[in-house]
């Protein structure tokens, strides 16, 4: 069974934005959208590795800095023509404060 973190308070996060946390299993962006959806993937785009947290978000996508690749943040898959996948995580709002599943 795995188990919920606490991250940091929604609030903490603004909107279109993401916040980067380092995990046993390596860094992890939560990103929070415009609509203020909550998504979280690897910090690191399939294609060459690049920081996804630093990508503009746009929608329920992220466009990596590196090479303009687009990754869909509900399944963390690139968007054809790309293909690939970032490591996508579960991430849920309680009481204000923003918990991450390991």
């Amino acid at each position: 069974m795995s188990d919920w973190i606490e991250i940091a308070p929604l609030t903490s996060i603004p909107l279109r934005s993401a916040r980067v946390i380092t995990t046993t299993e390596g860094d992890i962006a939560i990103f929070r959208t415009g609509d203020d959806q909550l998504f979280a993937l690897a910090d690191r785009c399939p294609h060459k590795g690049g920081p996804l947290s630093q990508g503009m978000i746009h929608d329920h996508k992220v466009t990596c800095p590196l090479h303009n690749w687009n990754i869909d943040l509900e399944s963390g898959e690139a968007i054809a023509p790309d293909q690939g996948c970032a490591g996508r995580y579960e991430v849920k709002l309680k009481n204000g404060m923003v918990m991450l599943q390991l």
